[in-house]
Parts: C-alpha cells; sequence; structure tokens
C-alpha cells in the first residue's frame, strides 16, 4: 500500500473516556485517488461513519479515523481495501464501499468463515474476465468464490439479491475464457410452461429465454455482446432446457443449474449425473421460493440432505445479511423470513 497511518493518543483535555478512543491518521500519496476515495462531498467517508459510528475527518490527501479502537479498525481496513481498488485501476461505488465494509467487519468476527485466508491485508476473493473484475462483497460471497475456484460441484442457496447466480457465470466465463472448459451449459427448470415448451412460439432458444434471461444479462456483464452471441451460434455458450438433458454427459464444460429448487427429485438426480470429465457443475436456488404444485418435493432440498458430507461436493448458504442489491431488498427478506417462522 501506498498509504501510511500514524496512531496519535487522545487529545490532552479530552472528556472522561476519551483515552479509550483510537485516533488514526491516514496518509495517501495520490491525490487522485484520495479524493476517488473520499467520494463526491465525502460521501464515502459518510458511509463509513454512519456505518461504524466512527469519525472521519478529511484534509488535503490525509484522514484522521477516530473512535472505538475495534471500529477505528474496521474503517482503517476498509479505506485500505478500497484504496487498494483504485490503485489497481478500478472504479468505486457506493455497493463497493458497503462490500468493504461487510469484509472489514467479518474479520474481526469470530465466526468469520475459514476461507478468509488472510485477515491483516483483507485479501477477498476476486474473478476477473476481460470485462470485468468481482470482488467478494460478503464473507459468504468469499467463500462461494473460493469453492468454485477449488470444488468440481458446488450447490449456492440462499434468498435472492446475494450475487449467487451472479458469480456463477462470472466464474464460467472466466474459466472458459482461460481454456479451462470448452463450453458453458447454462440450464433452468421451466416450470411455469410445465416444460411443455412446445406450446410455446419460435424455435427453442426463443422458447427457453425468457427463463434464461437473468443467466444471459449476467453473461453480457462478463464478455463483449457480440462474443456472446458468437458463442451461442457455435454452440460454445450451449442454453440447455433441463427436461432435453437426459441421457448426455456434459464434459469439458461449465454447467450451471439456476432456480433449482424448481426441479423435481428425479430431475435433479438426472442433472448431476450428467457431470463428465473435466466438468464443473454449479447449483443455485433458493428453497423459500418453490413454485412446484403441492405436495411435490423440491430436487433441491432433497439433494442437499442426501449429499450432505460426500467427498468434493461444496454447498454454500447465503442469509439476507448477504444480499448486495438494494437495502430494501435485505428487509424484504427478514420480514418474510420472519414471518415463515410463525406456526
Amino acid at each position: 500500500m501506498n498509504a501510511t497511518e500514524k496512531l496519535k493518543p487522545a487529545p490532552s483535555g479530552a472528556p472522561h473516556g476519551a483515552s479509550d478512543l483510537a485516533h488514526i491518521v491516514l496518509t495517501f500519496d495520490n491525490n487522485r485517488l484520495a479524493s476517488a476515495l473520499f467520494g463526491q462531498f465525502d460521501e464515502n467517508l459518510a458511509r463509513i461513519e454512519q456505518k461504524l459510528g466512527v469519525d472521519v475527518r478529511s484534509k488535503g490527501n490525509q484522514l484522521a479515523i477516530r473512535g472505538e479502537p475495534g471500529a477505528t479498525e474496521q474503517a482503517r481496513r476498509t479505506l485500505d481495501q478500497l484504496y487498494e481498488l483504485l490503485q489497481k485501476g478500478h472504479d468505486i461505488s457506493a455497493s463497493d464501499v458497503d462490500g468493504a465494509l461487510r469484509m472489514a467487519i467479518a474479520a474481526d468476527d469470530q465466526l468469520t468463515l475459514p476461507t478468509m485466508e488472510n485477515k491483516s491485508k483483507m485479501a477477498a476473493a476476486q474473478i476477473s474476465t476481460r470485462k470485468k473484475t468481482i470482488f467478494a462483497r460478503t464473507p459468504t460471497q468469499d467463500a462461494y468464490m473460493r469453492a468454485l475456484d477449488r470444488s468440481e460441484m458446488v450447490f449456492g442457496v440462499g434468498p435472492a439479491g446475494t450475487g449467487k447466480t451472479y458469480l456463477a457465470v462470472a466464474h464460467a466465463a472466466m474459466l472458459l475464457e482461460r481454456g479451462l472448459v470448452d463450453r458453458i451449459i447454462l440450464s433452468r427448470p421451466a416450470v411455469e410452461a410445465g416444460e411443455r415448451l412446445g406450446f410455446l412460439p419460435g424455435d427453442m432458444k426463443e422458447k427457453v429465454d425468457p427463463y434464461l434471461r437473468p443467466l444471459y444479462d449476467a453473461l453480457y456483464d462478463m464478455m463483449p455482446a457480440d462474443k456472446v452471441e458468437r458463442a451461442i451460434a457455435a454452440g460454445v455458450i450451449e442454453i440447455a432446457p433441463l427436461a432435453f438433458m437426459r441421457g448426455r454427459t456434459l464434459a469439458h464444460s461449465a454447467i450451471i443449474l439456476d432456480e433449482a429448487q424448481n426441479t423435481t427429485a428425479m430431475q435433479m438426480k438426472m442433472f448431476l449425473t450428467r457431470l463428465g470429465e473435466n466438468g464443473r457443475m454449479i447449483i443455485t436456488g433458493d428453497p423459500s421460493q418453490i413454485d412446484l404444485p403441492p405436495g411435490q418435493k423440491s430436487g433441491l432440498v432433497e439433494a442437499l440432505r442426501i449429499l450432505d458430507g460426500v467427498s468434493g461436493i461444496v454447498t454454500v448458504r447465503f442469509t439476507d445479511v448477504d444480499v448486495v442489491r438494494h437495502p430494501l431488498v435485505a428487509a424484504i427478506v427478514r420480514a418474510y423470513d420472519k414471518e415463515g417462522a410463525k406456526p
């Protein structure tokens, strides 16, 4: 880091209890990056103050942070991580500030996931494609991204807005760019059509496009649009309705099954057994949003139970604290969970 820090004692004559407060001064060697770090009208600093309850004052390329020792250290780690992003040429947004705050707070949590391997440097996991680099914004995202790197089959389970599908597509795009897989296969159960896709107008791609739109959106974020279109035309990126995958062996592929909570038990078993040589399989879903007919068991829920403890399969569970969309989304998820917990 090209940011230096200096610890200062509380000023003499401070009110009772002020001696327990920490006072850190950070100096940044690049004025342009420091300005971007602070944000327009110091809005990023204000966000840190509000979240951590510290006092942050800027003067030129210096910052003075004062507050409870733990919160002050969290503020320093947050600013260090954001400044490092700027040094690497990335812009930072309000959501980046929120993500850095979550990671800084989690580093002090005794329940922090073991995948956060370097707490002192806050080395968040990342996925890099030619078009975009994504950094983990919560400890669970960190665990998920590292699991995708290390495991051939990963389940990402949790509420909407936690990034489980977006990160899965980003990881698949990265594997394809690096030549680690030959193709990407996207699948999703078309529950609303009862899998009877023949009744919908158009060719196969046009029939399933409405169900796969979130996966497409993520792909276009990771890869130039013309490359996505060429890859689809060449079969390098394949749209495979779940009902049409029976009998195949999917080798040298990154395979994503989205909305897996809407699979039946037989569909899930069929899908999981498609994995072939040098294949990577990612299954995402939210067990709280099952659209199957009443009385029909979710293949995702059953698979999580049956495969628990199987070597080589990793399950990462997201919660409302991992929601990285609008703050209201996390509040909505919590409200529905609370209602669902009532007898």
